[in-house]
Order: structure tokens, then sequence, then C-alpha cells
């Protein structure tokens, strides 16, 4: 297949453009369904005269459904995208991308998806989804699971499908709570995960950042205690990039701190560690849950973003450890390779 994709794309390259362009029509039907024909083209780029000759010849060959609702995919369509998926990576390039972000970055493996979050958000659907097939393909049975908050997580559990139940795996907030959006927050996050893979879970119901005395008094109260016990012992994590200033922020710490957190070269942060671009910690807080310790010592490390404004913090969380399969889309991968 490949030697046939390089002889068209040499002899007859417009078929391979072709393929291409139904490609990212069908992909972004499936990201944002229903959507309308006008919406595609704003979306893709693509004029309403092409979108309106391409959704027809994809509805003729019974790949998407239209409606005055909305353009949505057909069982065969979602199928079928499933099986281009490999195929088209090599054709755009994406796997020899991935490639060489993951030698740029020395990690341990890189996904990518086409196409740039920064000018297409509902992206974000499809790197959490390819985040969440890659987590379900290295998940064994008794594994114990370490998920944090924030937005890109939600997206991961919200778009989580399987049909094994996972009876013998714990799944647990990698940290306490933070912030007032419940909706992101890891014991959310935590709850609809183990409700998609039928396991077991536990919460924290503690916020994320105790002052000293608190923490010792709260830590050691049974409940709490039996869930950081098993946080303790994570098999696998899946995590977000966070960025210094703005995860500073979203703790509600003082200006003055958060200030002196970005002065001191802080650009990413993660489990209350900020960190500067080499990876060394600048400042750290009182937090419960994985410490950078444990994070070091885990199996299995996922880390799920999307955007180019958080390469920097990727790029630095990679200088404290090597052991990460990233999960990204293709703009910031290329900016991680300018970057790094």
């Amino acid at each position: 297949m490949k030697n046939l994709l390089k002889i068209q794309q040499r002899l007859i390259p417009q078929v391979i453009e072709l393929m291409e362009r139904r490609y990212s029509i069908l992909r972004q039907i499936s990201l944002s369904e229903p959507i309308g024909r006008r919406t595609l083209s704003n979306v893709l780029g693509i004029s309403e005269r092409i979108v309106r000759s391409e959704t027809e010849f994809l509805k003729e060959q019974g790949l998407i459904d239209v409606a005055v609702s909305g353009m949505t995919m057909t069982q065969d369509g979602i199928e079928f995208l499933e099986e281009l998926k490999d195929m088209m990576n090599d054709v755009m390039g994406l796997s020899t991308l991935q490639e060489k972000v993951r030698e740029k970055l020395g990690i341990k493996k890189v996904l990518l998806v086409p196409g740039s979050y920064d000018n297409n958000p509902s992206l974000i659907k499809d790197v959490a989804r390819c985040g969440a097939e890659y987590f379900l393909n290295i998940l064994k049975d008794g594994d114990i699971v370490s998920i944090t908050g924030g937005s890109t997580m939600l997206e991961f559990s919200n778009v989580m499908k399987t049909d094994k139940k996972y009876e013998s795996v714990t799944v647990v907030p990698a940290r306490g709570s933070m912030g007032k959006d419940v909706e992101i927050q890891s014991n959310n996050i935590v709850a609809t995960t183990s409700k998609k893979l039928s396991s077991n879970y536990k919460l924290l119901h503690i916020p994320d950042e105790l002052g000293e005395e608190a923490m010792k008094t709260l830590t050691q109260e049974p409940e709490i205690k039996n869930t950081l016990d098993i946080i303790e012992k994570t098999d696998v994590l899946v995590f977000g990039i966070g960025i210094a200033d703005e995860m500073a922020t979203r703790r509600k710490l003082p200006k003055e701190k958060v200030e002196e957190i970005v002065e001191k070269g802080a650009i990413g942060e993660a489990f209350g560690h900020y960190f500067n671009e080499k990876g060394e910690i600048v400042c750290k807080l009182n937090t419960v849950g994985i410490h950078l310790e444990i994070f070091k010592n885990i199996k299995e490390n996922i880390a799920i973003f999307a955007g180019t404004r958080k390469t920097d913090a990727l790029i630095a969380m990679t200088n404290i450890n090597k052991n990460i399969v990233l999960i990204t889309d293709e703009e910031s991968a290329k900016r991680i390779l300018e970057l790094s």
C-alpha cells in the first residue's frame, strides 16, 4: 500500500490531494457533528462550492448523513475513518513528524493528530480521543490509574469508549481539588472515567494546597490516607500540561506570589512544583497526591495537550522525566521542533 501511494504521489499527485481533502472533511464532521456546510467551509478554509461537492460525494458513499440540523457521520463512515487513520498519517507526513519529535525530546512515544488546535479548537476532541485509545491499549487488569484535572482531561474522559469491563482496575485523582469549577476537577473526571471502564475508584475530598499543620492532620484521616496510599502505587498516570502563571492564578495564589514564581523563570507546573525551561524546580507548594518522585517512577505517563502555547511547558517537563508518551496536535509538534 505504501509503495502504491508513493507511485500515486509522483504520477498523479492530485489523487493524494483529493484523499487528504476528503479525509479532512470526514474528520471535521466527526469532531463537530452535526455541522453545516458553511461552518465546515470556514473551519477548513475550503470554499462552500467545494464543500458542497465533496459532501455530496461522501453522502453517496454512505459515509455521512445530511439533515437540516447539519451533517453527521454514519456508522460506516466512523469505521472507515478509523481504518484510514494510519495510512493517512503516512500520506500526510505525521508518522515522520512523530518520530522526529520523539527523538528530539528523547521520550518514549509521540502520537499526533493532523491540524492546528490554535486554528481549530474542536481538534481537542480528536487529541483526547487519540489519548483515550492509547490509554485503553496499554491498560491492564489490576492497574492503578491516576488522572489530573483540567479541561483536556475532562474531554479525555468524555470521549472514552470501551465495551470491556475493567473490574480490577482502580482509578484515583492524581491530586486534590483545585478552584471552584467542579466539572474539571480530578474527582469528577475520575468518576466519569471509572464509569466508562466499569472499574473501582477512590475520590480525594481534600483541597490540593494546604498549610503544613492542616496537611498533617487531614492526610492522617483514614479514608484520605487510604486513597493517598493507593495513589503512591500508580501504574498509569494521565495528565494535561500546566502553564506556570495560569496554574498559580487558578490556585488563587496572591498576586505577589504569582509574580515571584514567574520572575524565578517558571514556565510549567506539575503536581505542585513550578519548574523552569531546564526542568529545575523553582517553587514547591504543599500539595496532596502525586509528587515528582512518584511521577519519575510510574511505568506509564501519558501527557495530553493541544495548542502551541503549552509547548514550552511540555519541553521543560521532558527535562524532568523522559518516560512520557506525548499526544498532541500537528502544529504543536512542529512548534516543539522549532523550540527544542
